[in-house]
Parts: C-alpha cells; structure tokens; sequence
C-alpha cells in the first residue's frame, strides 16, 4: 500500500464543488481510495504553513499514486483542484 496526503487551502468553493463530482472516478481509475478527510486540521506538534482540508487516501501501489498525479487523462480533474485552492501534495512511502 501506497499513502497520499493532500492539504488544501480553499479558495473558491464552486471549482472545489466541481472537482468533488470528478475526484471519486479519477480515484477509482487508479485503485485508490480516500481513508480520512477533515474539513480542518489543527498542528500538535512543530510549525507548518497554512493547513486547510487534510485528505489521505490510499492507493494499492507507489506506481499507482504517481499515475493518477501524472495522468493525462486526469489533467483536467488536476486543474480544477488546483484552482479551487492552494494544494499540497505528499506521497507517504
């Protein structure tokens, strides 16, 4: 198993509305599925940038997470993220 952690400040609630209804397919293309999502994450430990809505998902394989980030196919679903908001990214493995 391969982890994926995702902090995203939002921005703008509609592009994040509409990435909502394509991230579940873009997901399930690449075998992964989201473990915890939190609309808020508070630090208990050390100092951080920003934190917003925390996910981690969980992908059967380290390939699998890097094909779904680097999907062409997916390129459009990628942007909508990223214009809903400041999005970090984080392989876990």
């Amino acid at each position: 198993m391969a982890y994926v952690y995702v902090n995203l400040v939002l921005k703008d609630a509609e592009k994040m509305a509409a990435y909502r209804q394509k991230a579940g397919a873009a997901l399930a293309k690449h075998g992964a599925k989201p473990l915890v999502s939190s609309p808020q994450q508070t630090v208990i430990e050390g100092q951080r940038d920003e934190t917003g809505i925390g996910v981690i998902l969980e992908f059967p394989t380290v390939d699998a997470a890097k094909a779904w980030i680097s999907d062409p196919d997916l390129a459009a679903t990628h942007a909508l993220r990223r214009a809903a908001g400041d999005c970090a990214i984080t392989l876990l493995a």
